[in-house]
């Protein structure tokens, strides 16, 4: 949600932020209107409220033709300030409806253009000499750790399960990032899968992308697409005491409906309806986000490191942030099979946007009530695996683990395939 004060000072910093993304600068314009005609339903509202007030105590003292007259007015003027009332309640949702279908203002720097347009920050890594190798889902279906089939068996196309090493694999990778996390002063959060509908608008996730959403509508709950949305919400309509960053690492089940992207990303697990991750977020004082959100980029980068995979980091345009975010970084892994980058990791500032909604806020060296910033990052997630196994493969069909996974997998350094092992679970 936009600050109404920048509105009123800088309404041409928002027009150019609205041209940025690729998109009409009318709702700029729409919200200053509002803004304008909510101040002006308010006025009228509270002088007639005080004029009610007033005749009130002048109707106690009068007498005779006086207090007839005061009387007459009174009635006629409970009407007026009836009527006022409503049309200022309706110039306050008017408003809000208003803020919200603005979405945040694009950082200093940002790169214009849409969703092919970002710049390569970074690469870092060796890309690896696979040839011809296979990809995540035969790799995948050797071990006995993917099973698509019988995903889409149980609960349709976009579903799967991980099984035997594949579910030991997801696990170990979470409790990694967990530890990672804690490590570095984050609290850990197992956080809710199901939120209501204020939490979900409160982070920008009903505009948009409200289409890639599920609701459960005889319960009026969504289902989460990240566990960002009850991180957010957790401190919503409070005032915290900030004294440095209050950073959290929520693990989640998260869904998503992936609403037209069919025919893309088919195949194994990129792209799927529900999946694990671990998420950072943030909040902080809005002169610490950009400092912070550097922070949690590191963050993403070592857990990369960890798994020793070759990766990208870029600067997402800004027709690409989505609506919350200010700025976004994407890191990006190898992927032999497709042989080229596919995103693992984003991380997004999104300054006071996210807050204003939700109301959180912070006390001031005065003590004065202001508005928080919020930060977010993937730390780890089950489309990891994928070039976890790609990238790790080898020759004879076993799979390498990174060393520093070896720990959460019980010292296992490879995933060997099944026709390997015996005493395994195996397709009929």
């Amino acid at each position: 949600m936009i600050d109404l004060r920048l509105l009123r000072e800088d309404p041409d910093l928002i027009r150019a932020s609205q041209r940025l993304r690729g998109e009409s600068t009318e709702p700029v314009d729409a919200l200053l209107r509002a803004d304008e005609e909510r101040r002006a339903a308010t006025q009228r509202f509270e002088a007639l409220r005080a004029e009610q007030k007033s005749l009130g105590k002048q109707v106690a003292k009068a007498l005779g033709d006086e207090r007839a007259a005061l009387l007459a007015r009174t009635r006629e003027l409970a009407s007026e300030v009836k009527t006022a009332e409503a049309a200022a309640t309706e110039a306050d949702q008017a408003l809000r409806r208003a803020q919200l279908a603005l979405p945040n203002i694009v950082a200093h720097g940002v790169p214009p253009g849409g969703e092919d347009d970002f710049v390569v920050l970074k690469t870092v890594g060796d890309i690896p000499d696979i040839a011809p190798g296979k990809d995540h889902l035969a790799i995948g279906e050797a071990l006995g750790a993917i099973d698509t089939e019988r995903g889409a068996k149980v609960s349709g196309s976009r579903f799967y399960f991980l099984t035997g090493v594949g579910a030991l694999l997801q696990l170990a990778m979470l409790q990694m990032a967990i530890q990672q996390a804690v490590e570095n002063g984050f609290t850990p959060s197992i956080t809710p899968s199901l939120v209501r509908p204020e939490a979900m608008e409160g982070t920008g996730f009903l505009g948009a992308h409200a289409s890639e959403i599920y609701r459960l509508e005889a319960d009026d709950l969504y289902l989460v697409g990240t566990s960002e949305v009850s991180l957010a919400a957790y401190h919503s309509n409070e005032i915290l005491e900030l004294d440095g960053p209050r950073r959290y690492a929520g693990w989640s089940t998260c869904y998503r409906r992936e609403a037209g992207s069919h025919g893309k990303d088919v195949r194994g697990i990129l792209r799927v309806h529900q999946f694990d991750k671990v998420e950072m977020f943030s909040f902080c004082r809005p002169e610490e986000a950009e400092a912070e959100h550097v922070r949690l980029l590191a963050m993403e980068e070592e857990m990369l490191a960890k798994v020793e995979i070759p990766y990208r980091v870029i600067d997402v345009a800004a027709g690409d942030l989505g609506s919350s975010a200010a700025r976004k970084f994407d890191c990006e892994a190898w992927v032999p099979s497709q042989g080229r980058y596919r995103e693992v990791t984003s991380t997004s500032n999104c300054t006071t946007f996210q807050a204003r909604r939700l109301n959180i806020r912070y006390r001031d060296a005065d003590g004065k009530p202001q508005t928080v910033a919020t930060l977010n990052g993937t730390l780890a997630t089950t489309r990891w695996l994928i070039p976890i196994l790609e990238n790790h493969q080898q020759t004879d069909g076993s799979v390498r683990v990174p060393k520093a996974l070896q720990p959460f997998l019980g010292g296992r350094d490879v995933l060997e395939p099944l026709s390997n092992r015996t005493g395994h679970p195996g397709k009929d």
